[in-house]
């Protein structure tokens, strides 16, 4: 009896430990994902989908990104390491590097391989940039590497940079329509991929066309499907629909998936075949799930936050999340699986749309930008003296600042000097400025967290409110303003209680909350300010 008893409470004991942690967490990131949508389409969203996460999660109303540049590879690096660019390293999805003078990519690793069908540059990518851990290094290393880290997105960065350091492996999308990794993770796809990949999923979205997935009448949140705000999708005569996707694949290939809804539904169906053949959430081990959907960034580039597309592409992606959430609910357990959803960045309205509207603001090509630096340095000083502007920086060219005698100084006052001039600058701030940030600027607070010495320029260049570098059709993002930094914040699962905030939080409080609340260690960069309203259940 005695020992019948001791065995009882070994094994209470055992499942009261395991209940301290789920047995998923799976995060979910929308690729260029406003706050706004959420409300703007809510009537016409079903009452399984974003508004289940709604309705029974704890949702932030108010949540920011704390940098510059909100771009897609920083803003992933920061959900999923607590910390901002300057200490992740993470500055751009590819960035002009100081230290090597060179351009380079945010996963670039030329010492791996491609894993699977695609073609060879694809796949040359791993984590090995990213300086900081991520909130699933820590679930792995706290599960003594024996819960899995899996990262799947359409896109190298969303899958990759999310899932870490120790992932088990990250799966990303080809032009060729299937799933590849790197031999950073392996050096043979998974049979369960490779089966998925000869099916050729792609193709029963691409052979069915891209039509309006409700009555015309429902879009009403939206412009006109023809307005000049809209760039053309892979030659389309015009932005309208429907879409004939399979004309356009055969004239280009398997990637016309990314700029549909579809890109996302096809990337739910790996990650329901992914949760199926690893097993995940099968045990009293926690495993962490990472999913980015990246066809609403493709298609809020090219053709808007106001175009019918867009508002379409959400309408389909609130049904594949109602879809994929039934699908823990049946496989996990609705009581197993910790789930947060949130953004990479938000984005602007299209400038010509507001400019027509009388709001005073323009769009300023890069290239254009970088060109009136450079004539203007050949006016001022004899030489061009710009080595490279991009994501906002300038680097000059110490070489000829030295051999020409100039004071760099004198050159970094007079080149802000021209730039405050120019009708699109509100602040310029020198490499100094950012590195002696006191805290009360709230703009350089910006730019300095997102600022990494060994690898940014020596100015960094903040636009006015609502003009963005960009073309005139579809839209950007990149800046510190709310557009741009105002995404979605929602947990939802194990352990969450039912609940909204409206004070404005920092998307790197994110990761280390996710630490307290599954008990493992923070990520190792992060400043650990944590959202102390998911930590309390009940």
């Amino acid at each position: 009896m005695k020992k019948s008893f001791v065995l009882l409470m070994l094994f209470v004991i055992s499942n009261l430990a395991a209940q301290e942690r789920p047995k998923l967490v799976v995060g979910i990131v929308i690729d260029q994902m406003k706050m706004e949508y959420l409300y703007r389409f809510s009537e016409d969203f079903s009452p399984n989908g974003f508004k289940r996460l709604m309705n029974n999660g704890y949702v932030f109303q108010n949540m920011h990104y704390n940098y510059v540049p909100t771009y897609t590879a920083p803003g992933h690096a920061s959900i999923y390491t607590g910390t901002t660019p300057a200490t992740h390293g993470i500055v751009g999805n590819e960035w002009f590097n100081r230290s090597s003078g060179k351009q380079m990519y945010c996963t670039d690793d030329t010492s791996v391989k491609t894993v699977g069908d695609g073609t060879v540059d694809e796949g040359e990518m791993s984590p090995k940039n990213l300086q900081s851990t991520t909130i699933t290094d820590e679930v792995r290393m706290a599960t003594n590497f024996e819960g899995k880290v899996i990262g799947i997105s359409l896109k190298d960065r969303g899958a990759i940079l999310p899932a870490g350091h120790f992932a088990n492996w990250a799966f990303w999308y080809s032009k060729t329509g299937s799933f590849i990794s790197s031999t950073f993770y392996g050096n043979k796809l998974p049979d369960w991929v490779s089966e998925f990949n000869n099916e050729k999923n792609y193709l029963k979205y691409i052979n069915k066309g891209w039509d309006l997935y409700k009555p015309a009448s429902t879009y009403n949140e939206s412009l006109p499907d023809d307005n000049p705000y809209e760039g053309k999708l892979y030659g389309s005569s015009a932005p309208v629909f429907p879409y004939d996707l399979k004309t356009m694949y055969e004239k280009n290939d398997a990637g016309i998936l990314r700029s549909t809804p579809f890109g996302n539904d096809l990337l739910a169906d790996f990650a329901k075949k992914a949760i199926e053949k690893e097993e995940l959430g099968k045990d009293n081990i926690s495993d962490f799930l990472t999913v980015s959907f990246s066809s609403t960034d493709y298609v809020g580039h090219l053709l808007g936050p106001r175009s019918m597309e867009l508002q379409d592409t959400y309408l389909r992606l609130d049904q594949t999340i109602a879809d994929f959430l039934t699908y823990l609910d049946k496989t996990v357990g609705k009581n197993n699986y910790l789930l947060f959803l949130t953004a990479d960045h938000a984005g602007a309205e299209n400038v010509i749309y507001l400019k027509d509207r009388k709001y005073d603001v323009d769009n300023y090509p890069s290239k254009d930008f970088k060109k009136n630096l450079q004539d203007f340095s050949v006016k001022t000083f004899g030489v061009d003296l710009l080595l490279n502007y991009s994501n906002f920086n300038i680097f000059f060219n110490k070489q000829i600042i030295k051999e020409k005698g100039f004071d760099l100084v004198k050159v970094k006052h007079e080149f802000k000097a021209f730039l405050i001039s120019l009708p699109q600058v509100k602040k310029v701030y020198t490499e100094e400025e950012i590195l002696s940030n006191s805290g009360n600027d709230y703009y350089l607070n910006f730019v300095a967290k997102g600022y990494d010495v060994t690898q940014n320029g020596d100015m960094v260049v903040i636009g006015k409110p609502g003009i963005i570098e960009y073309l005139p059709t579809g839209t950007s993002h990149g800046t510190a303003y709310t557009y741009d930094t105002h995404v979605p914040a929602i947990f939802y699962g194990w352990h969450i209680k039912k609940g909204e905030s409206y004070d404005k939080k920092a998307i790197t409080e994110i990761a280390p909350t996710i630490a307290q609340k599954i008990k493992v260690s923070f990520p190792n960069g992060t400043e650990a300010k944590v959202l102390q309203e998911v930590l309390n259940d009940k």
